[in-house]
């Protein structure tokens, strides 16, 4: 659906953009592969970069390696009205998770260039470091670093599964910056998104108007037993890792299903030792997460997953030792910021819903500092973390007009509302 304005971002240009990044990394199945901190991110960076610094933009880049791309406005005295989202990805991610926010929001300043507008506050777009968690392990890294919730020092010392640490990688690549990696006064955040999930395109939306994000809590998880032979070791015997694995896996799942459709619990990671297929496994390593709109379902699942898993592998004859990574609460995003955003879509003439976000993004962490909201569009049959992952051009369109008219209209609201707002983010 075309959207209803004057000021009009190009969305023929938008799209140009998103192909011209997919083809960093590119897959054979039309995904990418561009992992957080790799030769490949640098690449994208390099080329985000020369984007922002040909359309006037200063960029800078903190020691996570945030990057911060400003473009002045009337007032350099007003707090910046921040916008972005990441551009690395899974290792057989799709074109858009991520990018769509960076690059629509690159968008968006091309078009205020074009229009001759200059907003009354600074405003800035942000390509957040390791957003994924896929390579080093934890999601958000950036702005986590950035709002205070990670410690840099900590981060730094997380490594890949070939060893090479954040810190490493960060320097082997150039991407540390010198700026420090700290939460600075900025009026608000937005940050567009495709879905990743099913919900617009079934109700024929094409616009979500973001409330807040689930609660999640993650782990590690390790069973250890005794690699033996396959073929001589009776079943009174074995102390097999992987069946007490697989005894785990479906608690996961059942715990997930009691809580209905609301409920989430995956193990998207698995490695098992010594991986010879005529030994009994004697170690299996894996990750557990659970998620739900209300932290409450996400305490009951911290307190019966490690108890019932416990007594699952005690059975086995195995040990379990599981390590819990984090717990975040459910986020309420800014309640002005969120209205910004519906009447947006109102004007434009976009359908639009209410919804809540089932995946972390860096909003979350950034609301914590900064008043906050998040727009997504649809994506073909909610896939995402998928080389198939796909979204419409009119879609990538309607989802960065909207995000025009939210930042235009922030940045350019009186100073006395931007200065009453700064840095008291929503609860």
């Amino acid at each position: 659906m075309t959207p209803r304005t004057n000021q009009r971002i190009d969305g023929t240009r938008l799209w140009a953009s998103l192909m011209e990044m997919a083809r960093i990394g590119a897959t054979p199945k039309g995904g990418v592969r561009r992992l957080a901190l790799s030769d490949l991110d640098r690449q994208g960076r390099d080329l985000f970069r020369r984007w922002c610094e040909e359309a006037g933009l200063s960029v800078r880049v903190d020691a996570i390696g945030n990057m911060f791309a400003r473009r002045e406005g009337r007032d350099p005295s007003r707090p910046p009205v921040l916008f972005g989202s990441h551009l690395d990805s899974q290792p057989s991610g799709g074109k858009f998770d991520g990018a769509l926010g960076v690059l629509a929001g690159l968008e968006v300043v091309r078009s205020l260039d074009d229009l001759d507008i200059v907003t009354e506050a600074p405003i800035e777009l942000v390509n957040w470091t390791d957003e994924e968690g896929s390579r080093f392990g934890h999601s958000l890294m950036g702005s986590g670093v950035w709002s205070g919730v990670f410690d840099l020092a900590e981060m730094e010392g997380l490594s890949d599964l070939d060893g090479l640490t954040v810190g490493a990688a960060l320097e082997a690549t150039g991407i540390r910056g010198p700026e420090p990696a700290a939460a600075f006064p900025a009026d608000a955040y937005f940050e567009l998104h495709i879905e990743q999930g099913p919900i617009l395109e079934n109700e024929g939306k094409s616009i979500g108007i973001v409330t807040g994000a689930q609660a999640q809590v993650w782990y590690d998880a390790v069973i250890t037993g005794q690699d033996a032979h396959a073929g001589t070791t009776p079943p009174a015997a074995r102390k097999d890792a992987l069946v007490a694995a697989a005894r785990v896996i479906g608690l996961v799942d059942r715990l997930m299903r009691a809580r209905g459709e609301d409920g989430r619990g995956t193990v998207g990671q698995l490695s098992v030792i010594p991986n010879s297929r005529n030994v009994i496994p004697g170690e299996v390593r894996f990750s557990v997460e659970f998620r739900h709109h209300d932290l409450a379902e996400v305490d009951r699942l911290d307190e019966e997953f490690p108890r019932e898993a416990a007594a699952l592998v005690e059975q086995s004859g195995t040990r379990l030792a599981l390590a819990r990574l984090f717990k975040m609460p459910a986020q309420r995003f800014d309640p002005g910021c969120v209205d910004l955003v519906r009447k947006a879509a109102v004007r434009l003439g976009l359908p639009a819903r209410e919804i809540i976000s089932g995946a972390a993004h860096d909003a979350v962490y950034v609301a914590r500092h900064v008043p906050t909201a998040m727009i997504f569009t649809p994506c073909k049959d909610g896939l995402s973390h998928n080389e198939a992952e796909s979204i419409e051009p009119e879609e990538a369109e309607a989802g960065c007009q909207v995000l025009f008219d939210v930042v235009l209209a922030r940045a350019n609201r009186a100073s006395a509302d931007a200065g009453s707002a700064v840095g008291r983010p929503s609860a």
